[in-house]
C-alpha cells in the first residue's frame, strides 16, 4: 500500500514547517533548543494538522534518542510499560523519545505510569493533544512539561505547504504538475487551516487530473469539487466549540455586529444551532438586560421560530437577534445585582425573615403580633410604603445599582420622587 501524500513529503527540517512562527522562528527559544538538541518533557496543544507529528518527528531525529510513537487512543497500560522497559537496554544509550499523541484519551492511571521515567529523564515525553491540556491531561503530568500551542494555519501558510509539497512531489516522482493560481487558493482557504486535509486534497487531484503534453492539469472547478465544505472547526464538546461561542457574545457585548454575523455563521455551519439559541438568549439577559428589556421576548421570539424552522431558514431569525442584541444599548445591572445578593448568601451572612414578611397562614405565625405589622403596599398611595424587608443583619444592604441607560435611568427617577 502506497504512503498517503501527507506523510510521503512531511517536512524533515523546522525551516521547511509552515505556519507556527512564534514556535519556529530563528530567534525563537523554542527552535534553538530544538535545534541545539535539548529538548525537555513537552506537550504540543493545537487543532489536527498544524504541524505537531510533523515537529516531534523532527526533534526526535535531531537529539538522537530512540523513538517510540504511541497514540492514546489505542495504547494500553502494558504498551507504556514495555516501553519503559526498554530504558537503559541496548540502542537507548542516549535515551528514550516517547511521541504520545491523542494523550487526552489516556486515563489517570495510564498517565502517571509515566511519572518515574519522564521525572529522572531516562524517558523524554512530547505529548500532543487537540483539547485544552490544562483541563484534559492530569496535573502530576502538566507540572512535568512545558506546554507549547500550535495555531491553526493561514490561507497563506496552506498555500506555501502546497507551492513545497508540489516541488518535492515533482522531484521525487519525475513528473510534471501545472496547478492554477485560482486552484491553489481553493485549496488555501478550503481546508480550515488543516494541511493534512490539503494534502490529501491534492493527492485525489494528482490522481485524477488530466494529462496534456506530459503535464497532469490541476484547475480551479477540481479544487472546488474536494473541497465543496470548508472545513470549519467546530465541535460540539471542545474548545473549538467555546471559543466560538465566546467570541459571539464578547462581540455583541462590545456592539460588533459583523464580528457576531461571522461567529454566528461559523457556528451554524458546524451545526451549532442549538448552541447559538442557548448563548443568544443568555446574552439577552447579560448584556443588554433592562437596558433594553424588550429584547429578551424578541430574542427568545427569533430563538423558537429557528428551532422550529430548522437550518439553513434558521439562520434568518437568528441573525436579526444577533444584530438586535449588537446594536441595542447593554446593561449588566441585573447580573451584577443577582451575583451580589449571592456572595451574601454562599458566605452565610444573612439572618431570619423579618417577623412582619412571614407567611401569616401557619397555627404558629398566626399567634405572632409582628405578622399584623405588615404594610400592604397598595393600601398607600402610589402603591409603595416604607418598611424593612431584609433581614435585620444586612438590611442596609444594596445590591442593585441602575444602569445608566436610558430605560433605567428612568426607571431610578420614578422611584426616587415616589421615595422621597
Amino acid at each position: 500500500m502506497s504512503m498517503p501524500l501527507a506523510a510521503a513529503i512531511r517536512p524533515k527540517e523546522l525551516s521547511d514547517v509552515c505556519g507556527q512562527k512564534h514556535l519556529l522562528s530563528e530567534n525563537s527559544v523554542f527552535r534553538r533548543a530544538i535545534e541545539k538538541g535539548v529538548v525537555h518533557n513537552m506537550i504540543f496543544f493545537g487543532p489536527s494538522g498544524v504541524g505537531k507529528t510533523t515537529v516531534a518527528s523532527i526533534i526526535a531525529r535531531k537529539t538522537g534518542k530512540k523513538l517510540f510513537k504511541l497514540n492514546g487512543t489505542q495504547s494500553s497500560t502494558s504498551d507504556i510499560k514495555d516501553i519503559i522497559g526498554q530504558v537503559n537496554t541496548f540502542g537507548t544509550e542516549n535515551g528514550i523519545l516517547l511521541y504520545l499523541d491523542e494523550i487526552q484519551y489516556l486515563n489517570k492511571k495510564q498517565q502517571q505510569s509515566l511519572l518515574e521515567v519522564i521525572e529522572d529523564g531516562s524517558v523524554t515525553l512530547i505529548a500532543s493533544t487537540t483539547e485544552n491540556p490544562y483541563f484534559a491531561i492530569f496535573n502530576a503530568i502538566l507540572s512535568r512539561c512545558t506546554v507549547f500551542e500550535f495555531k491553526p494555519l493561514t490561507a497563506d501558510d496552506v498555500k506555501e505547504g502546497i507551492e513545497k509539497a508540489l516541488v518535492r512531489y515533482q522531484q521525487e516522482n519525475n513528473v510534471q504538475i501545472a496547478i492554477t493560481d485560482e486552484a491553489v487558493k481553493t485549496l488555501s482557504y478550503g481546508c480550515g487551516g488543516d494541511m493534512r486535509k490539503c494534502f490529501n486534497a491534492m493527492e485525489l487531484l494528482i490522481a485524477a487530473a488530466k494529462e496534456e503534453d506530459g503535464v497532469l492539469v490541476i484547475t480551479e472547478d477540481m479544487a472546488k469539487q474536494v473541497t465543496q465544505r470548508s472545513s470549519n472547526r467546530f465541535d460540539n464538546a471542545g474548545d473549538v466549540h467555546y471559543n466560538l461561542l465566546s467570541a459571539l457574545q464578547k462581540s455583541i457585548r462590545g456592539s460588533d455586529e459583523n464580528a457576531a454575523l461571522h461567529y454566528l455563521a461559523r457556528i451554524l455551519d458546524g451545526d451549532g444551532l442549538i448552541s447559538a439559541v442557548r448563548r443568544l438568549q443568555v446574552i439577552a439577559c447579560e448584556d443588554i438586560g433592562l437596558a433594553y428589556p424588550q429584547a429578551i421576548a424578541i430574542v427568545k421570539a427569533c430563538c423558537d421560530m429557528a428551532l422550529q424552522t430548522g437550518m439553513p431558514e434558521a439562520r434568518i431569525p437568528l441573525a436579526d437577534a444577533v444584530i438586535l442584541l449588537a446594536t441595542a444599548p447593554k446593561s449588566n445591572s441585573g447580573e451584577m445585582a443577582i451575583d451580589a445578593a449571592f456572595a451574601d448568601v454562599k458566605s452565610g451572612n444573612f439572618g431570619d425573615v423579618p417577623p412582619h414578611l412571614k407567611d401569616a397562614s401557619t397555627f404558629e405565625n398566626k399567634q405572632l403580633d409582628e405578622i399584623k405589622k405588615y404594610k400592604y403596599p397598595h393600601s398607600y398611595p402610589n402603591h409603595w410604603i416604607k418598611q424593612q424587608y431584609l433581614p435585620d443583619s444586612i438590611k442596609n444592604r444594596v445590591y442593585y445599582t441602575y444602569g445608566e441607560n436610558k430605560t433605567e435611568q428612568a426607571a431610578k427617577a420614578y422611584w426616587d420622587k415616589i421615595k422621597k
